[in-house]
């Protein structure tokens, strides 16, 4: 799909947004006040559940004997969230998100119930993929909302409040889990984020049932073509992910799962995205390179606390509260005052923090430094993705136009998911590698760094959409 330089208005802004010569308002405005609170609010949940997860998971695997499927537990969501998010970007093209938004919250409530009540490692597994149906589906409708329903000059403070509803979670969910799982039972961490999501749920299907968020120009393009290929993305994923028990064919594995991925997710994006082709392809290429070097390094942050500095699961993840935190200010730096920074200008800014971050973690763990300067030094991290990743939302939605806004909202998470998802595999193996080796833990960062360096190639190609004019 080829991108104009001069793109139509974002979506049809005029159902429900004013005309605003002075472009004022605000996302809590009473005419958007029910869809801001219930869309933070499903945000807020699915952070607090992943944050609660990695706390929780060592001791769910413990428990249920699931050692060897600890890490499909993760990535295996990541991989089938890819399948949601093609399917209910194309459905909102064609119809509105509606439809799609509450399909996608039944399954990721339907996910939340199995994993609760999993009797076996194997069924919880199954359950956080079905979860990752939902969240990736979720996560696409929520951002045609956004475009439906907000006028665009509003788009940078929604996303900002979307990345604002990260903290909370942050600075409660690690330890409300572990104090949820010593009190009660670790199956509430899921149980009760599925209660919690329902109510979530009713407060945006308030205004969204009632409002006519449809195009007049739906999209035609065939959807079944794009469906496979996701369903081989996430089975490439899968294989990456499990290459490890492969054993003597592992390499194999590895080289099969790559090429799978590459060529199945070439439809699933922009034209010219792998090449970093300017405008929109390199805004969702980026994407990709900035979530494979954060959330793969970040998870091994907690397990570097844990094993080398003999932190409580429960403390090594609030280690990460300082990162949370600078992500939540930046995304509002960058809502306020990102048309004036520019592009650019941002990259090159969260790209050094980044950088610098992992640097920092790296060098903590080869020199086995003070466990402070770790936290204080992965709080650049933060800063550095609150820059960069609101604006790319916001590229991503200036970029397209009301036929497209969900193929491209979807693009956008779809290439955030196969970064991570790749880059969780990819570290992994090396990780186990190397386990035992005085190299493990600052292998992974290096591979991170390296990933991070390669964000600025597209970052700096980015172009601009007009979007502080619209």
């Amino acid at each position: 799909m080829s991108q104009p330089h001069e793109p139509a208005p974002t979506g049809p802004l005029d159902v429900v947004a004013p005309v605003d010569d002075e472009q004022s308002g605000s996302v809590w405005a009473p005419e958007y006040l029910w869809v801001t609170i219930g869309a933070i609010a499903l945000v807020f949940l699915a952070a607090m559940q992943a944050l609660a997860v990695t706390t929780v998971m060592p001791i769910v695997a413990d428990d249920l004997d699931g050692a060897a499927l600890y890490a499909v537990a993760f990535s295996g969501t990541l991989a089938t969230s890819v399948i949601g998010m093609v399917v209910v970007g194309g459905w909102s093209d064609r119809s509105g998100p509606v439809w799609p938004l509450t399909s996608a919250v039944v399954l990721f409530f339907a996910g939340l119930l199995m994993a609760g009540f999993a009797p076996t490692m194997e069924l919880l597994v199954l359950g956080r993929l079905v979860q990752g149906l939902g969240t990736g589906g979720m996560t696409v409708a929520l951002y045609v909302v956004v475009a439906r329903i907000y006028p665009s000059w509003l788009h940078g403070r929604v996303f900002a409040a979307f990345s604002a509803a990260w903290v909370v979670p942050s600075l409660i969910g690690p330890f409300l889990a572990g104090a949820v799982t010593e009190y009660l039972h670790w199956r509430w961490v899921f149980l009760g984020v599925a209660v919690l999501t329902g109510v979530a749920y009713a407060m945006v299907a308030i205004r969204l049932w009632t409002t006519p968020l449809h195009t007049d120009h739906p999209s035609t393009a065939r959807l079944l073509p794009r469906i496979l290929c996701a369903i081989a993305v996430a089975a490439g994923t899968l294989g990456l992910s499990l290459a490890g028990e492969a054993q003597g064919f592992a390499g194999a594995v590895v080289a099969a799962s790559i090429v799978v991925i590459g060529f199945a997710a070439r439809p699933l994006l922009p034209r010219r995205t792998l090449l970093s082709g300017a405008g929109l392809p390199s805004v969702i290429l980026m994407r990709g390179l900035i979530a494979g070097a954060l959330f793969s390094a970040e998870i091994y942050v907690p397990y570097l606390l844990i094993a080398d500095y003999g932190f409580s699961p429960t403390w090594a993840g609030l280690g990460l509260t300082a990162a949370a935190i600078l992500w939540a200010v930046a995304a509002e730096v960058q809502g306020r005052f990102g048309d004036r920074l520019g592009n650019a200008r941002i990259t090159i800014l969260g790209i050094v923090q980044l950088v610098t971050a992992l640097v920092i973690v790296a060098a903590t763990a080869w020199w086995h430094l003070h466990p402070v300067v770790l936290v204080v030094g992965w709080a650049f991290a933060g800063s550095g993705m609150g820059l960069m990743y609101p604006r790319l939302t916001v590229l991503t939605l200036a970029y397209s136009t009301p036929q497209n806004q969900g193929f491209n909202s979807a693009a956008l998470s779809i290439s955030d998911s196969i970064g991570a998802a790749t880059a969780i595999a990819v570290l992994g193996l090396a990780f186990t590698a190397l386990s035992g080796t005085h190299a493990a833990f600052p292998a992974v960062f290096a591979i991170a760094i390296v990933l991070a360096l390669l964000a600025l190639v597209p970052g700096l190609r980015m172009g601009h959409a007009h979007e502080a004019a619209r």
